[in-house]
């Protein structure tokens, strides 16, 4: 598996060297370029999912009526528009080239300059990511100047719901802090443009935590921190921006090892504080919730329910806390959040008397996911909530609270009644496209932790939500018979199967009523012959592959498929499969519908981990193998002999749609470099010229997983991103 098609739940092992904080140099800012137009303008949109991604936080802008902006853990960030109902995204203009950059760590605003916005943004802390980076905005996100830090952020990673770790100074709007997860303390002096390192009582260890927020009460800034042992300080304070000194008096303990969040009630001054043993979203069993009165330093514990309990199942009611915020209109009114609470469900604790009574608001909660009904995971109704580690109050209206959860943004606002507010913020990472020719959905995906949808419309959430039957977390394979149209086969992970076959083009399943034994540890790539007759299922890279022609009742392992390889059936001829073997540049085939493979071409490149086999709709033996650094080949003889595409020196992904008018062979669509830069291009003439139909401002990080364009309206494709859910275009 690339790293780039790594899951938001994915969490990466390893941590980044990292370099002495006092060498850390001034790091100059940049505005972000002016790029001509592309010549082939088109209109993009995304294919309505809802949500489906880590809501990692939410901010309501403290002077603006509904202003507020959310960020994800690898899908951007967004600001609300309060008079349409949507969510706007704001990063979509980072490219290829600055993938990493798509996990959004941290976010500020101005409370005495509402159009100043501030992400920190980075995704991983690893060697092989890049450094992070700070946008600045003057016009809430409209346009950006970036500069690039020396340092890795950790947005997709533990602690990902921890935060906000970039603060404006109260005292100074010139003034930002931003606390890293293994450098320390950083300060500009310049609204972001410049940053130096600043001397910070606690030394990073390799937990990968660091300082886990930072928040204003009054004029005194508050830091946590996330590499405490549960005796050391955890909280520290500056009131003169220069001396940080430990908070005295503050809890200490497992259930208040790691400060998560921290909300001010600047009528009573008190700082609320949320707590866990771990950072979270995964992983927390203990947690607690304490105030500090800031004017005397009195600490108190106002937890609503202490973790530990017992279960109606004989189990432990383990979790931590997570979110906080407080009524910026009512005194001593705070909402704070479970997480990581699955035997009885998270929830949101609201008290209207500074934490000395709670009322879960899940209890009398009435959840309408009409509008998203993926959300009841096949269930009959949705939970409350999981992983909720963002809560939002909106400071102009008591009633309207927001919570952000693995999948989704909820909001209410009369306490009793939620609903997604979700509207534009897409976060789906896709792994597969089909646009059937034929039928009423002209787009089937496959997703990380969400499975397949079954779009009827692009502008509305499938009415049917996930695929079920089984229901899947993350899909690994999904494909149609070319032929057969309304034979679709789908393979992912699941809790109670891993395949299972449609006849009616996707609206229903029938999970397979076998499975080879590697399935349910390594299910991989699926696939169907022209007619259907035929499956085809791959594993991992030491396991063969099998067949089946019974729909999955029973299979035989095929032990001339090469292992690890992606099946690839021919269009039209239901006797031939193709595979290519990266590790040794072989492209096999199988004439004998999938019973035998044989070496065809060899010598081709080699240990190319990005690649794609496809054929080309409609024509028999039209192969197109797209290498990542080693740029595009065409086979039309079956595989025999490959020639290399001069037009492109890149090829990523490859797609193919509906012929433009006049033109005999379907269009082309490529995710690749036909010059120096990355992006999305159509050919209407076998790949002999392309034409770039994205622009600067629609680039969305890595989109390399799957292109497709529509059999049945010429010029519309469909693009998989690794955060920003299927992207689709039409001429403009």
């Amino acid at each position: 598996m690339s790293m780039f098609h790594l899951s938001r739940r994915s969490v990466l092992a390893g941590t980044a060297a990292t370099a002495a904080v006092a060498a850390l140099p001034v790091l100059q800012g940049h505005a972000q370029a002016a790029v001509p137009a592309a010549a082939g303008a088109y209109r993009w949109r995304n294919a309505v999912q809802g949500g489906t991604g880590f809501i990692s936080g939410v901010l309501f802008h403290p002077s603006v009526r509904g202003l507020a902006y959310a960020r994800t853990d690898i899908g951007g960030a967004y600001r609300w528009d309060d008079r349409t109902d949507r969510w706007i995204p704001l990063t979509d203009h980072l490219g290829w080239d600055d993938w990493n950059l798509l996990g959004v760590e941290a976010m500020a605003v101005d409370p005495a300059h509402p159009n100043r916005l501030y992400l920190a943004l980075g995704t991983y802390t690893q060697s092989w990511a890049g450094n992070g980076a700070v946008l600045r905005s003057e016009d809430r996100g409209a346009t950006w100047k970036r500069t690039d830090l020396t340092v890795k952020l950790g947005a997709n990673e533990d602690g990902r719901g921890c935060g906000e770790r970039l603060l404006v100074d109260p005292r100074d709007s010139d003034t930002l802090w931003l606390g890293t997860r293994h450098d320390g303390l950083l300060k500009s002096t310049d609204r972001g443009a410049t940053w130096q390192a600043v001397s910070f009582p606690a030394a990073p260890s390799a937990t990968g935590q660091g300082i886990t927020l930072l928040v204003a009460a009054g004029r005194t800034v508050y830091a946590g921190w996330g590499d405490s042992d549960g005796t050391s300080a955890n909280l520290y304070r500056t009131a003169d921006g220069t001396t940080w000194k430990a908070v005295p008096g503050q809890p200490t303990g497992a259930a208040a090892k790691v400060p998560i969040r921290a909300a001010f009630d600047r009528h009573t001054r008190e700082l609320y504080v949320t707590y866990a043993n771990a950072p979270g979203p995964n992983g927390q069993s203990d947690g607690s919730v304490h105030k500090l009165r800031t004017t005397s330093g009195k600490w108190t514990e106002v937890t609503p329910v202490k973790p530990g309990g017992p279960t109606s199942d004989g189990g432990t009611d383990s979790f931590g806390y997570g979110g906080v915020a407080v009524d910026a209109r009512r005194p001593g009114t705070v909402v704070v959040s479970t997480n990581n609470r699955w035997s009885l469900i998270d929830t949101l604790y609201r008290s209207t008397d500074g934490g000395r009574t709670w009322t879960s608001l899940k209890d009398k909660a009435v959840l309408d996911v009409s509008e998203t009904p993926y959300l009841k995971w096949g269930a009959d109704k949705p939970k409350f909530g999981w992983w909720i580690q963002a809560v939002g109050l909106d400071p102009f209206d008591s009633g309207h609270i927001v919570y952000g959860t693995g999948a989704t943004l909820y909001g209410t606002r009369d306490l009793k009644n939620w609903a997604p507010q979700i509207r534009g913020l897409e976060e789906a990472s896709i792994r597969q496209l089909i646009s059937p020719p034929v039928g009423e959905a002209h787009l089937i995906s496959g997703s990380g932790d969400i499975g397949v949808m079954y779009h009827e419309r692009l502008t509305a959430s499938p009415s049917r939500g996930m695929a079920s039957n089984p229901v899947f977390g993350t899909s690994t394979g999904l494909a149609l018979a070319a032929a057969k149209p309304s034979y679709v086969v789908r393979a992912g992970w699941g809790d109670h199967g891993n395949g299972a076959w449609s006849d009616d083009g996707g609206k229903t399943w029938m999970p397979f009523t076998s499975q080879p034994s590697m399935a349910k540890s390594a299910p991989g790539p699926i696939t169907t012959n022209a007619d259907g007759s035929v499956l085809l299922w791959s594993f991992g890279t030491g396991d063969p592959g099998f067949r089946s022609a019974d729909n999955g009742e029973s299979w035989s392992e095929v032990a001339s498929f090469p292992k690890g390889a992606a099946p690839v059936a021919d269009p039209v001829d239901p006797t031939r499969f193709y595979a290519f073997d990266t590790t040794t540049g072989t492209l096999f085939t199988s004439t004998d519908s999938g019973r035998t493979f044989t070496a065809r071409a060899t010598g081709l490149n080699t240990g190319d981990t990005e690649f794609q086999l496809a054929a080309a709709p409609g024509r028999s033996g039209d192969l197109w193998l797209s290498l990542k650094w080693n740029g595009l080949y065409r086979s039309t003889d079956g595989g025999a002999t490959f020639t290399k595409v001069g037009s492109c020196w890149a090829s990523y992904t490859l797609g193919f749609g509906k012929a433009a008018e006049g033109a005999s062979y379907p269009a082309v669509y490529m995710v690749g470099s036909t010059e120096t830069i990355t992006a999305v291009y159509r050919s209407d003439d076998e790949a002999k010229t392309w034409t770039r139909i994205n622009d600067d401002q629609h680039q969305w990080g890595w989109i390399g997983a799957a292109i497709a364009g529509d059999p049945r309206v010429y010029g519309r494709v469909y693009i998989a991103t690794n955060g920003r859910g299927v992207q689709y275009g039409e001429p403009a």
